[in-house]
């Protein structure tokens, strides 16, 4: 096995183990562009964890890919840079937005934290925003329009993990949701005292995905698939409001039946 399969592997293997939901859509790509999906994945996802992990070589590696993105184009000073530069050489990778997905990982590693919703914004622009944007150059995107729609469903999806990641992010002293909106709804993240809250932020979210929605049909390759991710995600917000928005504390967790009925018909619409 080559160095490029073993990447490929692990790249795939880490998909699937932790990522179900996006593993679940990528089966609907064509299948000349899913092994470089997932190894753009492995690059996003492994900068997230050593950031998240707190581990002593993040802020190296996030460097690494920071150098990358802004022109440096020297040897690979780290695997990620590697795996980017592999998948440069085939696709107009945007580096801007790699750029950017790194100031949101310095933001992690510096315990920022979202005074407003704007604040809020650019963070989910800058960890999952620019994620859309890179998945679309991928994907072929080459409508002026199609940016800011990846953009809007990244974050969306970005909002969609901090709403239902609330408790488990305030148990590592983690809070993600603009302090001001925070204390405009009564100061109190508690199960059982955040429905007005949760009522604002879901809305917040389903407007962005109607921007997301919206901009699939403007990309050439991987509609199908990137409506089935869409609609999974967005399904977790229902389930939150099906729950009683946040009236116990935990995870809101679609069904897998659920889940691949929403997938089917959102990847069947797409088509």
């Amino acid at each position: 096995m080559t160095v490029v399969d073993e990447v490929i592997a692990e790249a795939r293997e880490t998909t699937n183990r932790v990522a179900r939901t996006f593993s679940i859509a990528t089966r609907l790509l064509p299948r000349d562009i899913r092994d470089d999906v997932y190894c753009l994945y492995l690059v996003f996802r492994t900068l997230d964890d050593l950031v998240d992990d707190c581990r002593p070589e993040a802020e190296e590696r996030v460097a690494a890919v920071e150098h990358w993105a802004s022109g440096g184009n020297g040897v690979a000073p780290s695997r990620e840079v590697g795996i980017l530069r592999d998948l440069e050489a085939r696709h107009p990778l945007p580096r801007h937005a790699l750029a950017d997905f790194c100031a949101g990982m310095r933001f992690d590693l510096e315990g920022g934290t979202n005074e407003t919703e704007d604040d809020l914004d650019r963070y989910c622009y800058q960890v999952a925003g620019t994620v859309g944007l890179t998945m679309a150059a991928l994907l072929g995107a080459t409508h002026p329009d199609a940016p800011d729609a990846a953009k809007a469903l990244g974050m969306a999806m970005q909002r969609t993990n901090i709403l239902r990641d609330i408790d488990e992010d305030g148990g590592n002293g983690r809070v993600y949701l603009a302090r001001d909106t925070v204390a405009r709804y009564g100061g109190s993240l508690a199960p059982g005292a955040r429905e007005a809250l949760l009522r604002d932020q879901i809305a917040r979210a389903d407007a962005l995905y109607a921007r997301g929605v919206a901009g699939i049909a403007l990309l050439p390759r991987g509609r199908r698939a990137i409506a089935a991710a869409a609609g999974m995600y967005r399904e977790i917000l229902r389930q939150i409001e099906r729950e009683g928005y946040g009236a116990r504390a935990g995870r809101a967790v679609v069904p897998p039946r659920r889940k691949l009925f929403v997938a089917a018909r959102r990847a069947a619409q797409a088509t």
